[in-house]
This record gives C-alpha cells, sequence and structure tokens, in this order.
C-alpha cells in the first residue's frame, strides 16, 4: 500500500506521514528524533510502501530542519 504524495512542509507534516504506519518518535532530543525519522523514512521506502515524491518531499523538510536544529545548538538557542 503506498501512501499519495501530500505537501510535506513542517516537522509536523512529517511525523503525520509516520505515525500512518505506526511509527512514533520520541527520544528526548530533537535532533535525535529527526535523525530517527529519517531512518524510519528511508525504512519506510525501501519497504516500498513510500513512493518516490513523498520520500523526495519529506526528507527535504527533515534536512531542513536538521540543519535549522545544528544551527540552533551551535548558537546556545533554547526554545
Amino acid at each position: 500500500m503506498a501512501i499519495a504524495s501530500r505537501n510535506y512542509r513542517t516537522l509536523y507534516d512529517v511525523q503525520q506521514l509516520l505515525k500512518e504506519f505506526n511509527v512514533f518518535v520520541y527520544v528526548g532530543k530533537r535532533l535525535y528524533d529527526i535523525e530517527l525519522m529519517a531512518i524510519e523514512l528511508d525504512n519506510l521506502y525501501q519497504s516500498g510502501v513510500v513512493d518516490n515524491l513523498t520520500y523526495a518531499k519529506a526528507k527535504i523538510v527533515l534536512r531542513k530542519e536538521h540543519r535549522e536544529e545544528q544551527t540552533r545548538i551551535k548558537k546556545g538557542k533554547l526554545y
């Protein structure tokens, strides 16, 4: 069962995608959560349940969020 591609703009959108496959990620540190979500997304794609476009859109969001989180950590900013 492949999921049809939607708009993925935020980390929340990617979390909702993963939730459709009963994948819930919470490690406790946002950077680690993002990294684990990327791994889970890769696994779903390799299993063939997520189509190419969905995978690409979600992966772009995760890369962006990862980069922004690393920048926040370097600057010492907390939420």
